[in-house]
């Protein structure tokens, strides 16, 4: 801009001198000069041209001489310019080698920048140094040069920043943060800094002084206000998820502030919702959840209402899941809800239909497994049962709570493995390698054709014990039996019986067959020894029989 302003004034005084001399050229005149007697005579263009030819030689020689008297200090500018980029391009090809992994030339160029350049004027040679150390392993030398640059106002950030890095890679994290505090309370604007100070006062749980840091950083204009809102409301939720069992009024206040800052965090809702149930307000609860489920399904906005105060009845909590399909007819969450419901209630009939409803509209592992718990406690068929747990390994995993591959079932402020806030996100996961079955891909079709089919119900109620004359008859026992009759007696019916016993194929214990003799079937005496035959030694054995038997038989009922 400058130039241009250099050069427009340049072509404004050639036009006005052209412009003079045609004015004077069209106004022809002499002019005539007296002086110490002698007179001069010459036109006024001659003379004009005269006046403008001695200015510019005035200025020639001005120039000239103020040039040879500025020479001695013009020409050691000159080479100390030339000497400071020599220096400079030094400077730069080391931090180029040192950033290559290339420490042979970082320290090349190091040894150079610093004989063309003044380490006290040109901090960089501090930092290339360093960073020369640190590439050759020698880490004390490093973190010496990164102490005395944090001890210099001009190069302090960077010198914390290499400390804080350094305190990094040997995991001192408490080195880490007080390096990191340091940096912040010069510098609030270091997102490295700031970031780094907000994790370590959220670990400890100084939630207070981390939202007071916060707004700081803010006000810095690092960050956006939007994201600014963003993390407030993370640190406003985890204090009121840490003030729930203590004091829910001060976390119903932080949760709700959290959500109007961001209305579609979920845990701000949840946490907002058990506090108000604590202190007995299912009404403005119950409407929080709502806001939320209309917004976007969750499966723990879902638990969260339906279970509610935890003291309702399997019918209310059904009704308040029906609630819940109403709103999101369409929704898998909200089938699924109904179902577990119904399950709990032992309706049968709903929890299986609302479940296949869910799993045809998204496949999922959860809903396979509510369907095979159906299965198991309605009809007990473990053909179907061993069918929907085949297909719970083969349908996709539920969403869960992700930050940098960690999976939590519950969502948490900070990243368990980089501590980074607001780092879990809500998302399925994927099915590692070898895991799931590849043969074919998981529809409904395949899910519900394949199915086996279906089976009597199990009885609603277990089957009744055996009663004897009203009262509970304990099955015979091996330690009790008879008063033991002689010897003598027991050996004459053994011998009756063996030879019908030989020609009998081996007895088996069974139920009785439709026109069966009951009392035949219900009779203890008609059960045949477990192992097939009598043993060697029978042992003592009752009494023969009389001959009417229908006197000794045990009936039932």
């Amino acid at each position: 801009m400058t130039k241009m302003l250099k050069l427009l004034g340049f072509v404004l005084l050639v036009l006005a001198l052209a412009w003079g001399f045609a004015w004077l050229a069209d106004r022809p005149g002499d002019l005539t000069i007296v002086w110490q007697g002698q007179q001069i005579e010459m036109s006024v263009m001659v003379a004009v041209t005269l006046i403008v030819a001695l200015i510019a030689v005035i200025m020639f020689i001005w120039w000239l001489i103020r040039t040879i008297w500025t020479s001695p200090r013009s020409i050691n500018r000159y080479f100390r310019a030339r000497k400071r980029d020599r220096g400079y391009q030094a400077l730069s090809t080391g931090l180029i080698a040192a950033s290559a992994g290339d420490a042979a030339t970082a320290r090349k160029m190091n040894a150079r920048a610093k004989g063309l350049l003044s380490a006290d004027q040109e901090p960089l040679i501090h930092l290339l140094e360093a960073q020369a150390s640190l590439i050759e392993g020698r880490n004390d030398e490093a973190r010496r040069k990164f102490e005395q640059m944090a001890e210099d106002p001009e190069t302090r950030e960077l010198g914390l920043r290499g400390l804080y890095l350094e305190a990094k890679r040997l995991g001192a994290d408490e080195a880490a943060n007080q390096y990191a505090e340091r940096a912040v309370e010069k510098a609030p604007h270091l997102p490295w800094a700031a970031e780094a100070t907000l994790e370590a006062k959220m670990r400890l749980g100084l939630f207070d002084d981390s939202l007071k840091l916060l707004e700081q950083y803010r006000l810095s204009g690092a960050i956006s206000k939007d994201e600014a809102n963003r993390k407030k409301a993370v640190l406003l939720t985890a204090k009121a998820a840490a003030a729930l069992e203590g004091n829910p009024k001060v976390a119903s206040e932080d949760a709700q502030h959290a959500l109007r800052l961001e209305p579609s965090l979920i845990p701000a809702g949840i946490v907002a919702a058990k506090a108000l149930y604590r202190e007995d307000n299912l009404r403005k609860a119950s409407a929080v959840l709502e806001r939320l489920w209309k917004a976007a399904p969750h499966p723990d906005v879902a638990a969260c209402y339906v279970h509610a105060q935890g003291n309702l009845t399997s019918d209310e909590r059904l009704r308040r899941a029906i609630k819940l399909e109403t709103v999101q007819p369409e929704a898998y969450e909200a089938l699924y809800a109904v179902a577990a419901a119904a399950f709990d209630m032992r309706d049968f009939r709903t929890a299986r239909e609302k479940a296949e409803a869910a799993a045809k509209l998204d496949m999922r592992e959860s809903v396979f497994l509510l369907l095979a718990d159906i299965e198991e406690e309605e009809t007990g068929d473990q053909a179907r049962i061993r069918h929907w747990m085949s297909m719970a390994r083969r349908a996709p995993q539920d969403p869960a709570w992700i930050a940098d591959g960690f999976v939590s079932q519950v969502w948490l402020p900070l990243s368990p493995v980089t501590g980074r806030i607001d780092a879990f996100e809500w998302r399925k996961l994927e099915r590692q390698a070898g895991t799931a079955i590849e043969h074919e891909p998981l529809t409904a079709e395949v899910a519900f054709l394949s199915l086996p089919p279906a089976t009597a119900p199990r009885p609603a109620t277990p089957a009744p014990e055996i009663h004897v004359f009203g009262e509970p008859e304990p099955r015979p026992a091996a330690a009790k039996s008879e008063p033991a009759p002689a010897p003598q007696a027991a050996a004459t019916p053994i011998a009756k019986e063996a030879p019908a016993k030989a020609a009998s194929p081996r007895p088996t214990t069974r139920a009785a067959k439709p026109g069966q003799d009951e009392d035949e079937s219900k009779s203890w005496a008609a059960v045949e020894p477990f192992f097939g035959r009598p043993p060697d030694d029978p042992g003592v054995k009752a009494p023969e029989a009389p001959a009417d038997d229908s006197k000794t038989r045990l009936k039932l009922f």
